[in-house]
């Protein structure tokens, strides 16, 4: 089943014959142990990012078919959302769910791919030219979609695209959209938590409870207390789960 969002019907026939050739066309930009990402130029203007989800086990096929929407519907319902309330991420522009009768076999989401200059990640690992205002901007992209009570759970380093637009003002794009919870407001420490996994680094932690204390009206002493509480405790999660994992690849050595 093939759901295209309206204004892109005209491209039916191209978007079909991408994701049936899928495997043995199209340039490969990501090839991850769990999904895998192509892109299919449609002209000058539009390069179609078709994302492959990684065929899912006998029970999260019946799941995915009879009681819960897919990574790809999620994806794109969720895109829809986001640009409603003006948060940038890549246009949507269809998902495909293949079936059985067991469940689902395999899903595709399909949405125009950005060209960006760089990801968040960029700013945590290198020393990125106008790197401090970029942030701050970044901020303002992020308490945008908490005000409109936007949990982004896989709010992470390379989940965010950033565009420069060469006039001191960057663009932000989020990707990696199926997991994410909507609220009528979010909590102060919900919000924090939120901005968890986006840096271990303290002194990029000053600068966004800084600017978040500027939009937000909140304490900010209270906001860089918080903030790197949480931070310190996913990245103690976070490296307790990476040791365990050397220890079991050890054992079954």
């Amino acid at each position: 089943m093939l759901t295209i969002f309206p204004i892109y019907t005209n491209l039916k026939n191209k978007i079909i014959s991408s994701i049936e050739n899928f495997h043995t066309s199209g340039e490969l930009f990501v090839a991850g142990k769990r999904n895998t990402i192509k892109l299919f130029e449609v002209d000058e203007a539009l390069t179609l990012n078709i994302k492959s989800f990684r065929k899912p086990i006998l029970i999260n096929r019946i799941i995915y078919k009879y009681f819960r929407k897919s990574k790809a519907r999620r994806s794109y319902e969720y895109a829809t959302v986001l640009l409603k309330n003006n948060i940038g991420t890549p246009k949507p522009i269809a998902y495909s769910e293949n079936t059985d009768i067991i469940g689902l076999k395999d899903s595709y989401y399909v949405c125009e791919h950005i060209f960006c200059d760089l990801t968040y990640r960029e700013l945590v690992e290198t020393n990125y030219p106008d790197g401090e205002n970029i942030l701050r901007q970044f901020i303002h992209f992020t308490y945008d979609m908490h005000k409109n009570g936007i949990e982004f759970k896989d709010h992470t380093p390379g989940n965010t695209l950033i565009k420069n637009n060469h006039d001191g003002t960057y663009n932000f794009y989020l990707v990696d959209l199926n997991r994410m919870n909507f609220h009528k407001e979010m909590s102060f420490e919900l919000r924090m938590k939120n901005l968890s996994k986006i840096t271990p680094k303290k002194e990029m932690i000053t600068i966004m409870s800084n600017e978040y204390a500027k939009v937000s009206g909140e304490e900010e002493e209270h906001i860089f207390k918080t903030m790197w509480q949480f931070t310190q405790d996913f990245q103690y999660r976070f490296h307790r789960k990476k040791r365990l994992k050397k220890k079991l690849k050890f054992w079954k050595k």
